[in-house]
């Protein structure tokens, strides 16, 4: 039975609300096997021991997504623009919204792969692979801390003298992490920040300034100090040796678009 015909039947939703669920990636398959995967097609054939799952949430699939940049493609990967609050990947009820997404959609016919990630709330640059190979040896890249990632932060309190340079190794998770901090400037209140980082721990950045005192501005998560704005953090720069060509690449976000 074609997969449609069966959503129809099995949980009384219309047809046109089940088409739209799958277009936007809310619907998933594990075939024995097979990992499990997203399906968005309603013709979709299925097998004696398919499993399915239906994410449906009606809020989720009315978003839309806000308009995003590509700053390079290479052809064999690309550099874009993320905007603060899009996903760089999708949940169990839709991708539609996401970063990961929208790339697919600009080049369909392409194998689009996700090298690394940026949180939701925050702004900034993200490498995309559009091969295998491709993925494989950006991921190593990464994963060797040869990518010179920079981030913009605004934080609350004095952290120290402008020009001074912080440096934070606290161990995230059990993990050795990294972070380096120089004050650029600062306020009666505020400090702003320009930091690197030299390991990818789950929200690295928000965890050591808050663990120093010291919280990002607008972070809800770390920050004691609830507020509407939003979270002061851009991701402005990615500097690499390409794995592919061996080319010097620098890639940066113009000072107008990083101020906070």
């Amino acid at each position: 039975m074609p997969l449609l015909a069966f959503l129809a039947a099995s949980t009384g939703l219309g047809k046109n609300a089940l088409k739209d669920c799958l277009e936007k990636g809310g619907v998933w398959l594990k075939r024995p096997g097979e990992s499990e995967r997203r399906v968005r097609k309603g013709q979709f054939p299925l097998r004696a021991g398919d499993r399915l799952a239906l994410y449906y949430d009606a809020r989720v699939l009315a978003m839309a997504a806000p308009p995003v940049v590509c700053l390079d493609n290479q052809g064999r990967y690309s550099v874009w623009d993320k905007p603060a609050f899009m996903l760089s990947q999708g949940s169990r009820f839709g991708d539609h919204c996401s970063l990961l997404r929208q790339v697919e959609k600009t080049w369909p016919a392409k194998n689009i792969h996700l090298i690394h990630r940026l949180d939701r709330e925050a702004r900034g640059l993200m490498l995309f692979a559009h091969d295998r190979q491709a993925a494989a040896a950006f991921s190593q890249l990464f994963q060797s801390r040869a990518v010179e990632k920079r981030y913009r932060a605004r934080v609350a309190g004095v952290l120290a003298k402008a020009g001074e340079i912080i440096r934070i190794e606290t161990p995230l998770d059990g993990k050795d992490a990294l972070t380096e901090a120089t004050v650029l400037a600062q306020d009666a209140a505020t400090s702003l920040l320009d930091v690197r980082i030299h390991t990818g721990r789950l929200h690295q950045i928000r965890r050591h300034l808050a663990g120093i005192g010291h919280p990002l501005i607008g972070d809800q998560r770390y920050n004691p100090v609830k507020s509407r704005e939003p979270l002061r953090l851009v991701a402005y720069s990615l500097a690499f040796t390409c794995p592919l060509s061996g080319q010097e690449r620098r890639y940066a976000l113009a000072e107008r678009n990083i101020a906070l």
